[in-house]
């Protein structure tokens, strides 16, 4: 009998339907708590002779391949596969899938509330309740008539982009592989065009080697002063070191993060600035994102271990 090891921690937390596939499929279910997603070492053994995975941020490159080697396919219970060496995984015979476009709505929401958040100041106005102030220690602003500029303009951007048109904002994107919209946005031909022009920024660009840092000092001295920035794609896109510099300097009006380079960032220093609006990698995490998201996770294992193809294959 096959067995999956399941280490995506959310993976099942919304719906029994995703346990429900794999038990039904006649599959061995290992529910594991990996401590350390990074440590390939540990991954390799906790996924050991098993015959699937299913991961979330989970390290799974050529130590963990070359050690589990009865295991056939990843199964990614989220979009990004830059925690897994896809490469690697060709070599070794080792299907890769992932679950697409499942939470394109959540995150999108989420950038939204964040942009709120900045727009509105929203938490100095908590932090005074709390303290017993009832006021606002500075003036919010309104989102209409405002510049939005999107790096990356997928399903989570096109989301993003039909949302803030809801709130009467203009909006430009960057994406060299998109060419045309069914939505009312333009195009700019550079990142410079977007940084400077933007009175929101938010990324939604896959992590790849082009991508890395690619949020950087050249890049952030052409936003405007009063202008935010916004991460729910990857914190690595950003050069946070000169990010917290901006920031502390005043040189733009803040951040709203729910990803950073390292997780959990609480020894970063930018979760000591007070225009630093953070949330814990939850743009995603929603009962009908994680429903959907396990399910096809769960799918794609059972097709692969049956010799089909899964839902949707990465490599």
């Amino acid at each position: 009998m096959d067995t999956v090891v399941v280490l995506a921690r959310s993976f099942g937390k919304a719906s029994s339907e995703p346990l429900d596939i794999l038990k039904k499929a006649g599959l061995t279910v290992a529910v594991k708590k990996d401590p350390e997603p990074e440590n390939e070492m540990v991954v390799a053994d906790l996924i050991a002779g098993a015959q699937a995975v299913i991961v979330g941020m989970d390290r799974i490159g050529e130590m963990v391949l070359s050690r589990c080697s009865n295991l056939r396919v990843v199964s990614k219970h989220g979009v990004g596969v830059d925690n897994v060496d896809c490469d690697a995984a060709r070599r070794h015979g080792v299907v890769v899938a992932n679950a697409p476009g499942t939470n394109s709505d959540s995150v999108a929401d989420m950038t939204l509330a964040l942009m709120l958040g900045l727009a509105r100041k929203v938490p100095a106005i908590l932090e005074n309740v709390r303290n017993r102030v009832w006021s606002a220690s500075a003036f919010g602003s309104e989102m209409g008539g405002k510049v939005l500029g999107l790096v990356g303009f997928g399903r989570i951007g096109q989301g993003v982009a039909r949302r803030a048109r809801g709130f009467d904002m203009d909006v430009l994107f960057y994406d060299p592989l998109i060419t045309e919209t069914e939505i009312a946005a333009r195009k700019v031909l550079s990142l410079s065009e977007l940084f400077s022009g933007a009175d929101y920024i938010s990324l939604h660009a896959p992590l790849s080697e082009s991508t890395r840092g690619m949020v950087n000092e050249s890049l952030l001295g052409l936003m405007k002063k009063e202008a935010f920035l916004i991460n729910t794609a990857r914190g690595e896109l950003i050069d946070e070191a000169v990010l917290f510099r901006f920031l502390k300097e005043g040189r733009i009006a803040g951040a709203g993060l729910d990803v950073f380079s390292e997780e959990p960032p609480f020894d970063s220093p930018l979760m000591t600035l007070p225009n630093v609006l953070a949330t814990p990698h939850v743009a995603s995490h929603t009962r009908e994102a994680n429903s959907k998201m396990g399910t096809i996770a769960a799918e794609n294992v059972v097709r692969v271990l049956r010799g089909e193809e899964p839902l949707y294959r990465v490599t």
